[in-house]
């Protein structure tokens, strides 16, 4: 999508989630990497090809 150096990891990259954010909006919770995948503050992802990656959510320490 936009060319900086050094350039961004594709979205078909293993490290795609490394690219630069181009637009975000915490207020909708999603956000634009330069890549083209659309990230959500649920740790989903959209790839630009449509296809969806849930990633998960890290957890620490003992449930109650």
């Amino acid at each position: 999508m936009r060319q900086h150096q050094p350039q961004c990891p594709s979205a078909d990259a293993s490290d795609h989630d490394s690219a630069r954010m181009v637009a975000f909006h915490p207020e909708q919770g999603w956000g634009l990497l330069c890549n083209g995948v659309v990230i959500f503050d649920d740790a989903g992802e959209l790839l630009p090809d449509g296809r969806s990656i849930f990633v998960g959510l890290v957890r620490t320490g003992n449930a109650a």
